[in-house]
C-alpha cells in the first residue's frame, strides 16, 4: 500500500476534515475528498481504507498533539504550565474550528478500537490539567478540578460558534481570561 508524503497526506486529512465539518461524516464521500485534493476518490484508497480510517486518523491526530502539548508542560512552574495550557488550547481551537466541530459531532463514526486510543489520549490530556491545577490549588479535590478542566474545555472549544465577530488575538485574551477566572476554583 503506497504511502503518501508528509504533504499530501495532510492535504487530504485536512481536506477530509473541512469537508467531514461542513457535511458531516455521512455527507461526504470518498469521490469528494478526492476531489478537494485533485485525485479521484478510488486513488485515495491507496492511502487510506476508506472514510472510517481518514476520520479515525483525524481525531486521533488531534488527541495526540493536544495530549503531547500538555505533557509539554509538565516541567514548568505551575502557573507558567497553566498559561501554557490555555493558551496552547485557545490557539489550537481559533486556527481549526474544523475540528472541533468534526470531533463533537463525528467520534460516534470511528470504529471502537479507535475511539477508545482517542479517548485514552483525551482523559490523558485533561490529566495533564488537572496535575497543574492541583500544585496550583491543592486543597480542592481532583474531581472539582478536572469538572472545572472540562467546563473550560467546553468554553474554549466554543469557538466554532463564538469566534469570528472579533479580531482572533482579541478573541483569544478573551478566552484566556474567562478561562484563568473558571479555572480560580476553591474548595468550596
Amino acid at each position: 500500500m503506497a504511502v503518501p508524503t508528509r504533504n499530501r497526506r495532510v492535504e487530504i486529512l485536512e481536506a477530509a476534515a473541512a469537508l467531514f465539518a461542513e457535511r458531516g461524516f455521512h455527507g461526504v464521500l470518498i469521490e469528494d475528498i478526492g476531489t478537494a485534493v485533485g485525485v479521484t476518490g478510488p486513488a485515495l484508497y491507496r492511502h487510506f481504507r476508506g472514510k472510517e480510517a481518514l476520520l479515525s486518523e483525524i481525531l486521533l491526530d488531534i488527541s495526540a498533539r493536544l495530549h503531547d502539548q500538555g505533557a509539554a508542560t509538565a516541567a514548568l512552574p505551575p502557573q507558567d504550565a497553566l498559561n501554557a495550557l490555555l493558551t496552547g488550547h485557545i490557539e489550537f481551537a481559533l486556527s481549526h474550528p474544523a475540528l472541533i466541530r468534526v470531533h463533537e459531532r463525528e467520534l460516534h463514526n470511528v470504529p471502537e478500537t479507535a475511539r477508545r486510543q482517542i479517548r485514552r489520549l483525551q482523559r490523558l490530556y485533561v490529566e495533564e490539567w488537572v496535575s497543574v491545577l492541583r500544585d496550583l490549588h491543592p486543597a480542592v479535590a481532583p474531581v472539582r478540578l478536572r469538572s472545572a478542566t472540562h467546563a473550560v474545555f467546553g468554553l474554549i472549544n466554543s469557538t466554532p460558534h463564538s469566534a469570528g465577530e472579533l479580531p482572533a488575538d482579541e478573541m483569544a485574551e478573551l478566552l484566556h481570561r474567562m478561562a484563568r477566572a473558571a479555572l480560580a476554583v476553591s474548595s468550596d
